[in-house]
């Protein structure tokens, strides 16, 4: 049975962009193909919930060789997305501009499959914040369901 929601969407408007592409990019270093955040839709620093997505196409360099005929969004990818996710929200957290570096990855469940055409909508909740660690509680959506779930860890560098 998939876990319950790190947050209730129902009160956020998932069509205003808060964050763009050029606004994300001023924070994190990520460009062109390894790029997988499109948007940020809800960033509240008090409760350290965020909410992004990552349009996925067809034109996407994995698309041809991750099961011809049948593309589907590989599930590091998903990760590295939950990891951009997290690195923006600790960056706009501590208020500096560094660089978050990728520290571990726990709990990782995938649940369903994205494929092209389908926005993926990332939703992460920080449960610890300290000088040198962050942990962030990511799940990932599509079509209103739960795709992948896992804890984000990421250190300053």
């Amino acid at each position: 049975m998939p876990p319950p929601l790190l947050i209730d969407l129902s009160g956020i408007d998932l069509t205003r962009v808060l964050y763009d592409v050029p606004a994300i990019e001023k924070v994190n270093p990520h460009r062109y193909e390894m790029r997988m955040l499109d948007g940020i839709v809800y960033w509240d620093p008090d409760t350290g919930v965020i909410v992004g997505f990552k349009d996925v196409t067809e034109d996407e360099f994995w698309v041809r060789g991750h099961i011809p005929g049948r593309p589907l969004f590989p599930g590091v990818l998903m990760i590295e997305a939950a990891a951009q996710l997290s690195s923006f929200a600790a960056v706009m957290d501590c208020g500096e501009e560094r660089f978050i570096g990728f520290g571990g990855i726990e709990d990782v469940k995938f649940r369903n499959q994205v494929v092209p055409g389908q926005r993926l909508y990332i939703l992460g909740k920080f449960l610890e914040k300290r000088v040198r660690r962050y942990k962030v509680a990511c799940q990932g959506l599509v079509d209103g369901q739960l795709a992948f779930q896992c804890t984000v860890i990421g250190m300053p560098i």
